[in-house]
C-alpha cells in the first residue's frame, strides 16, 4: 500500500511516520508514505498557493491550479481523497474498503478551504467528524492509521483488529491485565478461569452491553442473532 499525502505543512506529517508501528511497517516495505509539499507546485517565484475568495469574505482560498498540479503529479492512484468537513463520515467499514487499495492520495486543505473546482479531480471527499480543524493533516493521519493497521502484516496479531470496536458492528469488550487487583478493583473471575468458551461468551455479552449503554445506534445494523437480541431485551 502506498500513501501520498499532499500538504502545505509536510513536517506535521513526517514525525508521525517515524515512530512505532508505522515506522516498522515502512521499514519492512508493507506500506510506503510519501509526503509532498503543495507549495512546490506554485507557479510564481513567491510560491503563492492561495488567493482572496471571489464574492468577498474572510480568509484565503487554496488555488485550484496549484492543488490539481500536485494531484496529477502524484501519479495514478486508486483513490484521490479530499479531507473536508463536507465529506462523507469516515468509519471502520470505509477504512476496510480503502485498505484494499494500492495507492491513496490524501489532499489536505488549509486556510478558509480549497477552491471547489478541486472536487472534480478527486474520487472521494471524507470527513472525520462534525467539527472544523485548522487543516486536513490530522484527518489524513487518521485515515493513514486506520487503514495501514489493516494491511496484512502491519499488526502481527491479525485477530486483534478483527475484534476491534466497530469491526464486528459493536464496541469492543473491556480488556484487563495485571495486576489482578488495584485499589479494590478486581478482574472478572471468568477471565482467569481458563475456560475459553465461557470467556468468549462473556466478551460477546460485554460488547453487547457496552454498545447498548454507550452507542445504542450501532445495534440497529449490527449482525446479531435472535438469541442476542432477546438477551439485550431481557437486560433492559
Amino acid at each position: 500500500m502506498k500513501y501520498t499525502i499532499l500538504t502545505l505543512f509536510p513536517e506535521l506529517i513526517r514525525p508521525w511516520t517515524e515512530e512505532s508501528i508505522l515506522k516498522k511497517a515502512i521499514q519492512r516495505g508493507l506500506i510506503g508514505v510519501e509526503v509532498r509539499d503543495i507549495r512546490a507546485y506554485a507557479a510564481n517565484k513567491h510560491k503563492t498557493v492561495d488567493d482572496t475568495p471571489y464574492g468577498g469574505g474572510a480568509g484565503m482560498v487554496m488555488r485550484v491550479d496549484v492543488v490539481v498540479r500536485a494531484i496529477e503529479d502524484a501519479g495514478p492512484a486508486d483513490e484521490v481523497i479530499l479531507l473536508t468537513p463536507a465529506g462523507v463520515p469516515f468509519h471502520q467499514r470505509l477504512a476496510e474498503e480503502l485498505a484494499q487499495k494500492q495507492h491513496l492520495v490524501l489532499v489536505c486543505g488549509r486556510y478558509e478551504g480549497i477552491d471547489a473546482r478541486v472536487e472534480h479531480f478527486v474520487t472521494r471527499e471524507i470527513s472525520i467528524g462534525d467539527y472544523v480543524l485548522m487543516g486536513g493533516e490530522l484527518a489524513a493521519l487518521v485515515i493513514l492509521e486506520a487503514t495501514a493497521r489493516l494491511v496484512p502484516g502491519v499488526i502481527k496479531e491479525a485477530e486483534s483488529h478483527r475484534q476491534d470496536s466497530f469491526a464486528t458492528g459493536l464496541l469492543d469488550h473491556p480488556h484487563y491485565t495485571r495486576p489482578p487487583e488495584f485499589r479494590g478493583l478486581g478482574v472478572p473471575e471468568v477471565l482467569i478461569s481458563g475456560h475459553h468458551a465461557k470467556i468468549a461468551e462473556w466478551r460477546r455479552k460485554e460488547a453487547l452491553r457496552r454498545t447498548r449503554l454507550r452507542r445504542p445506534d450501532l445495534l440497529e445494523k449490527a449482525p446479531l442473532s435472535p438469541e442476542e437480541r432477546a438477551w439485550l431485551e431481557q437486560e433492559g
